[in-house]
C-alpha cells in the first residue's frame, strides 16, 4: 500500500488491491464532479484587481501618482 492512502481505513474484512483501486477511482470521480459543478469566480469577484500597479520612481513620480490614469 501505498502512504498517501493512509487516511482510507477498511474497518471490517481484507478488501483486495482491485476492490481498493475501485473506491478509489469513485471517490476520485465524485470529488471531480463537485469541483465541476461550482461555478467559476468572475472578473467582479477576482480578488487581484485589488491591487494597485507598481508606482515609478524618478522625476515627476510623485505628481504622477496622483493624477488618474
Amino acid at each position: 500500500m501505498s502512504d498517501s492512502f493512509a487516511d482510507i481505513r477498511f474497518v471490517s474484512g481484507s478488501p483486495t488491491e482491485d476492490e481498493i483501486a475501485v473506491i478509489i477511482t469513485v471517490l476520485a470521480a465524485r470529488a471531480a464532479a463537485q469541483r465541476a459543478d461550482t461555478p467559476p469566480l468572475s472578473l467582479w469577484a477576482d480578488k487581484a484587481r485589488l491591487n494597485r500597479p507598481a508606482l515609478a520612481a524618478g522625476p515627476g513620480a510623485w505628481r504622477a501618482s496622483a493624477m488618474p490614469r
